[in-house]
């Protein structure tokens, strides 16, 4: 589970990125699934192509389902999903580092 500031830093990595697949007339199949998972192994970071239609937000959360990535966005059809490389030493995005606050801790401001 990503927090805002983390899914605001990936986000915005994936702002010049393509997307990557390509979701076609027969929506989310195995297929679709299994290449999602794919790139998402290869690159962590994706932008998917949703298909026509209402059911974008509906397709996104399958996929999600499916491959076991989060969902950074989704704007209009395209979706920004996101899975860290389950080796450290391979992985290529960075996420800010989050800190615990204590119960008593003091915020200023």
């Amino acid at each position: 589970m990503l927090t805002s500031k983390q899914r605001a830093h990936v986000r915005a990595l994936a702002h010049d990125k393509k997307p990557v697949v390509l979701v076609g007339h027969k929506g989310i199949t195995e297929a679709v699934i299994k290449e999602t998972a794919g790139a998402l192994l290869a690159h962590e970071l994706i932008k998917v192509r949703l298909g026509e239609g209402d059911g974008a937000e509906r397709e996104a959360s399958a996929l999600v389902d499916g491959t076991g990535a989060e969902l950074i966005a989704v704007t209009g059809r395209v979706a920004i999903l996101f899975k860290q490389h389950p080796q450290p030493e391979r992985r290529k995005v960075q996420l800010p580092k989050t800190r615990k606050r204590g119960l008593f801790d003091v915020v200023e401001g």
